[in-house]
């Protein structure tokens, strides 16, 4: 297997730290407000490197953190007249119910920042210790010109290097960081040797991902707009620290839209629960999941649908195969499939497997070769599995009220159908063909097939 690694700028061979074990840590949600398509793509695309690494045999220890203080938490609640902890909690719910909406497996851990005061203050006392921290004015600031290698992960050089935290008085340099943040009326604090305050936001998932993962792991995870100054600030914490910390490092593109990043900033935000009510669930994971990982994924209202349109496809040969067939479990993967996962997860290259392998399964079915398409259609569930979009998983099945519309419409047009049939058998035609132009004009198609007569929706959802 292969991987891209921001840090070396380039594919290269992953083996894990352990044998048979891969740690990966993922930073998560700053929970401000509504999850939107942008945040949940980093879940989708690392849920799959995860499932293919199980799919592979490893054992997977996976975490994700919740940074649940921040200062735009802390206005936002303020803003809103809540308390801080209160918007917050409401928020992390959100995002818990978007990831399970879009079936991201639940992580190994969930730890929060407030969670782990004590493991960041003695991170920061161990960076003061080596020198590279120091107190001002309440405040703690990691010392960046102490760490020559400083912007290795990002490129950029040390003499260029602008933090965006404004001017603090207590700094020497404002190229400096700040680990800790020194109490202020109306905020929540914790006591430390340097006195009350807050953490700073990078010190968290440095702190985290050594209680959880250890000194060393195998892979750190993210969007790419965390590659600086966050990711580059976790390093340098980490290696002044004197821990290893991530092996690999990997980075999913943003959703955009009009070339944009989508945020709230720009007011281009598509919150979870509205996409919902446009498309099923599992056709929006295959959507965010469609695209090779690295890459920008440009938002459209004509791409949301082809993806609905091209998951539909494969919903509709797996039905197709367990109604003529019988059940449909799932099987083995292609060795295409496997190479391109294999290949920094090749996505696009993977779920062309997908498509080929059900154009011969359709192909096999419409033969009257009953076996071949349903050795595709196992295939298929395999893959799709990996892929965290099984139409046949129960997950799916039992969640998704168009099934259960489905199921209601077809024992009235079975009834229709066998009525066709009667009439065909006493050779009314009249009848017959009224029939079926009824239900056309109702949206129903009826082919009559060597296996009796099917129908279908008009957009492709055969039965």
């Amino acid at each position: 297997m292969r991987l891209y690694d921001t840090l070396s700028g380039g594919v290269r061979d992953f083996a894990p730290l352990r044998p048979g074990h891969v740690s990966i840590y993922l930073c998560g949600a700053t929970v401000q407000g509504l999850p939107h398509i942008g945040h949940v793509r980093s879940g989708v695309a690392f849920d799959v490197l995860r499932r293919w690494l199980t799919a592979k045999g490893f054992d997977v220890a996976f975490i994700r953190n919740v940074t649940d203080i921040d200062d735009k938490i802390l206005t936002k609640a303020a803003d809103a007249g809540r308390p801080w902890w209160e918007w917050a909690s409401t928020y992390e719910r959100a995002f818990s119910a978007a990831y399970d909406a879009l079936g991201v497996l639940p992580p190994s851990a969930e730890p929060r920042a407030t969670g782990h005061i004590t493991q960041m203050v003695e991170l920061i006392e161990r960076l003061i210790d080596r020198g590279h921290a120091y107190t001002g004015a309440g405040d703690v600031y990691f010392d960046v010109a102490t760490l020559p290698e400083y912007g290795k992960l990002s490129g950029h050089r040390i003499d260029d290097v602008h933090q965006g935290e404004g001017v603090a008085t207590g700094k020497r340099d404002q190229r400096d960081f700040t680990l800790w943040k020194g109490a202020k009326p109306g905020e929540p604090s914790w006591p430390t040797p340097w006195g009350r305050g807050r953490p700073g936001w990078h010190t968290e998932c440095v702190a985290m991902a050594h209680e959880y993962l250890g000194a060393e792991f195998d892979i750190h995870a993210g969007g790419m707009d965390l590659v600086f100054p966050h990711h580059e600030n976790e390093i340098a914490q980490a290696e002044a620290a004197g821990d290893g910390f991530a092996r690999f490092w990997l980075h999913n593109g943003w959703v955009t839209m009009g070339g944009e990043k989508m945020s709230k900033s720009l007011g281009n935000v598509l919150a979870i629960p509205a996409v919902l009510q446009r498309v099923r669930a599992a056709e929006l994971r295959y959507y965010l999941g469609s695209a090779h990982y690295r890459s920008m994924l440009e938002f459209s209202e004509t791409a949301l649908a082809d993806a609905a349109k091209a998951y539909t496809g494969i919903e509709d040969f797996l039905h197709r195969v367990r109604t003529r067939v019988g059940a449909v479990v799932p099987g083995e993967w292609t060795p295409k499939f496997g190479a391109a996962l294999d290949d920094d997860l090749s996505v696009p290259i993977a779920l062309a497997e997908v498509h080929a392998a059900r154009a011969e399964g359709n192909r096999a079915l419409d033969a009257g070769d009953h076996e071949s398409a349903l050795t595709h259609a196992m295939s298929i569930r395999a893959m799709m599995g990996i892929l965290g979009a099984d139409p046949l998983d129960e997950r799916w099945e039992s969640r998704d009220e168009t099934s259960a519309a489905l199921a209601a419409v077809d024992v009235l047009v079975q009834a229709e159908v066998r009525r066709r049939e009667e009439a065909r058998v006493r050779r009314d035609w009249a009848e017959a063909d009224a029939i079926r132009d009824r239900l056309k004009a109702a949206g129903i198609e009826v082919t009559d097939t060597s296996d009796g007569p099917q129908w279908s929706l008009l957009d492709g959802t055969d039965k």
